[in-house]
């Protein structure tokens, strides 16, 4: 099992920035790809950001060219959230794909707005 922890949400204005940053205990060693995702309200959880162990990345593309996406070591992936806006209002999860499971951590709420 993978066990995962978000920190680094809150409230902040547009054209703003925050850092989440996520850490994985336990199977470590299973975890291939670590990512992103986020759901607003009313909204379907979508893709924000992936990175495998080989250091190669995919982003949705509202986040393309504002946010970047980093791993260190096997253990934590970080997200970089730059020129934010009212749009990426959500609850951000981090998750952690082994070859057996998909694993999610609680989330952490994000909240752009003046």
């Amino acid at each position: 099992q993978v066990q995962l922890v978000e920190s680094g949400g809150g409230l902040v204005q547009p054209g703003g920035s925050l850092r989440l940053s996520c850490a994985a205990s336990g199977s470590i060693f299973s975890i291939d790809v670590m990512g992103w995702y986020r759901q607003a309200p009313g909204k379907q959880r979508e893709l924000v950001a992936v990175i495998n162990r080989g250091g190669s990345t995919n982003y949705g593309d509202s986040v393309k060219g504002r946010f970047t996406i980093s791993r260190e070591q096997l253990t934590n992936t970080y997200l970089q959230m730059n020129s934010l806006k009212p749009e990426d209002t959500a609850v951000y999860y981090c998750n952690a794909l082994t070859v057996l499971n998909s694993h999610w951590g609680q989330g952490t709420q994000v909240t752009v707005s003046s």
